[in-house]
């Protein structure tokens, strides 16, 4: 195969290369709940600590956007968070009728912790050589461009 011809969505190759991210992301996703349940949260509460960033006040009404739930799933959530001394809901600045949350020390811990063990390579990237990592890596950002 010419690695240098660009593949067209739908081509098999393309097919064949989507169905093995897909198997990849289900293969690693099945490591989150025991994260979860390690750290006493849910997978869906590791999602929010995600997408919460440090010292970036964030929106209830756009985290539920992102998560494409109903802001009152939102709440839920955001109510277990916050009883765990997590997050907390603070009127935003630029409208005092909406929430935005920040994560508290303690969330901030939490999150650099999930985030670490999250990200931390599957052995089995080990089976890749460094020059084949690297050519990964200039893939996947190509894509995510």
């Amino acid at each position: 195969m010419n690695y240098n011809a660009h593949v067209k969505p739908g081509s098999p190759d393309s097919c064949e290369a989507w169905q093995l991210m897909v198997q990849l992301f289900f293969a690693q996703r099945a490591n989150l709940p025991p994260l979860a349940a390690e750290l006493e949260l849910s997978p869906a509460q590791c999602h929010v600590l995600h997408l919460i960033e440090p010292g970036r006040p964030i929106p209830m009404g756009q985290l539920a956007e992102t998560l494409a739930c109903h802001a009152s799933n939102v709440t839920g959530l955001v109510d277990r968070l916050e009883s765990r001394g997590l997050v907390r809901r603070r009127p935003s600045p630029a409208d005092r009728r909406v929430k935005v949350l920040v994560l508290t020390q303690t969330g901030s811990r939490l999150r650099t912790l999930l985030l670490d063990r999250m990200t931390t390579p599957p052995d089995t990237l080990g089976r890749l050589s460094v020059s084949e990592q690297r050519a990964l890596v200039r893939i996947l950002t190509r894509l995510l461009e």
